[in-house]
């Protein structure tokens, strides 16, 4: 009834009833929380903590992803070389997404309140039913894997605040899947802000194309000998994309089933599969094809050593493993409590800041990190301009808002409440 949507609706302060409320009433798997977001046009107040955490987090993880790979330290030869090892870093990855088994065992043990856990409920599950679930759980660990590589092998072709705008495409293929696939019917204006992420794509495409044509300085002073193929980069990280909108919609299905995976097991044996096959498939496989780190694509002892001789690499590679494993669970936590869309959406926010700290880096650093000014920056601010408009008309409230009415942002397109239910992004 209204007393309790109303209730569900408030958004507690801490995070022991915020996670009990949500979990228990406004979890988008109940009924209660459709009665909760169906309040015709009116605004739903939602927890703010995942989001911005995700939006924080995410940036962390990819300015230190890109820091990684601009570092240097001494090789198996005694040269100084380039820590460029993407297969290093989408381990890392994995191997901090593990710790969530553990975080995943505690909650369980001494009954901790936490999103998608209900630990009054009596579980019916049988033991063959859970190694389903853990076998299950491969897909979502190896398209995480597929994704992350196609992003770290494209990231040094490209500037990271252009790596951070071309992930943004995942908004769009995760409509395609939530409207063909999950069977999730979208509106109208939902396709216009669809359509204006491509806008946007194609714009930061196209800037990082310019930059690296030789009509205006080079963003980086050092190491652009991979700037000069900004194109295999914007492909592979498009592919990157499109691989992880497969991952945010299966995980979305995962949790919305009878017997679902809670957030925490799923980040866990995401992690632990990852784990698995990158150590014992994915190294013997780079370390067998010929390439230019030492006679192989990537070498894992020159990766060891290069690791072992450089303290700034290792510390550095420390703060990675955590900033990606809150990335990660903030992440599945947006996905569990909202859905995928948004979670793509929440991804589009980050290149603001992830241009603003480059840009501070490069005058601080002296040009040793970050991003330089250039002519075409102006473009790419163009760019990030049609990105968050696109974002906005995706999440447009609804037309009794204040701020917002919603008519002009979906270009004219009719706002139909009566029979949607809208969840606004905050």
């Amino acid at each position: 009834g209204r007393p309790e949507a109303q209730r569900c609706c408030k958004s507690p302060s801490s995070w022991r009833r915020w996670s009990q409320g949500l979990d228990a009433r406004c979890s988008p798997r109940s009924e209660q929380s459709t009665a909760c977001n169906a309040q015709k046009g009116k605004l739903v107040k939602l927890p703010t903590e995942p989001l911005l955490m995700l939006v924080f987090r995410g940036l962390g993880s990819g300015w230190i992803a890109q820091v990684l790979l601009d570092m240097k330290s001494v090789g198996m030869t005694g040269e100084v070389e380039a820590f460029r090892k993407p297969l290093f870093q989408t381990f890392t990855m994995f191997v901090g997404m593990v710790a969530a088994l553990l975080m995943h065992a505690a909650v369980r043990a001494f009954r901790l309140p936490f999103p998608g856990y209900d630990h009054d409920r009596v579980s019916q599950e049988s033991f063959r039913s859970r190694v389903c679930l853990y076998l299950l759980l491969i897909v979502p660990a190896m398209l995480d894997l597929g994704a992350t590589a196609l992003c770290m092998y494209g990231l040094p072709y490209v500037d990271v605040s252009i790596y951070q705008m071309l992930r943004g495409a995942a908004i769009v293929f995760v409509a395609l899947l939530k409207q063909f696939a999950l069977g999730d019917r979208l509106k109208g204006y939902h396709w216009v802000g669809v359509f204006w992420n491509v806008v946007s794509i194609v714009i930061i495409g196209g800037v990082a194309s310019l930059e690296s044509s030789g009509d205006s300085p080079s963003t980086h002073d050092h190491d652009s000998g991979d700037k000069d193929s900004p194109m295999t980069g914007v492909i592979l990280i498009l592919l990157g994309a499109l691989v992880q909108s497969l991952q945010y919609a299966f995980e979305e299905k995962v949790m919305s089933m009878e017997n679902h995976a809670p957030p925490l097991l799923l980040i866990g044996m995401e992690g632990l599969w990852g784990t698995l096959v990158c150590a014992f498939v994915l190294y013997p496989v780079v370390y067998a094809i010929p390439g230019s780190d030492h006679g192989s694509y990537e070498n894992p002892y020159n990766t060891y050593v290069l690791f072992c001789n450089s303290p700034e690499v290792m510390y550095t590679s420390v703060l990675y493993f955590f900033t990606i494993f809150f990335y990660n669970m903030f992440a599945i936590l947006v996905t569990y409590l909202l859905s995928s869309v948004l979670r793509a959406i929440l991804d589009n926010f980050r290149p603001v800041a992830v241009w603003i700290v480059d840009l501070v880096l490069f005058s601080i650093t002296a040009g040793a990190f970050g991003e330089r000014w250039t002519p075409w920056s102006w473009l790419q601010v163009a760019g990030m301009g049609v990105l968050l408009y696109g974002t906005a008309v995706y999440n447009a409230p609804g037309p009794t808002s204040v701020e917002l009415r919603g008519r002009v942002v979906d270009c004219f397109l009719s706002f139909d409440y009566d029979d949607e239910i809208r969840t606004p992004l905050l």
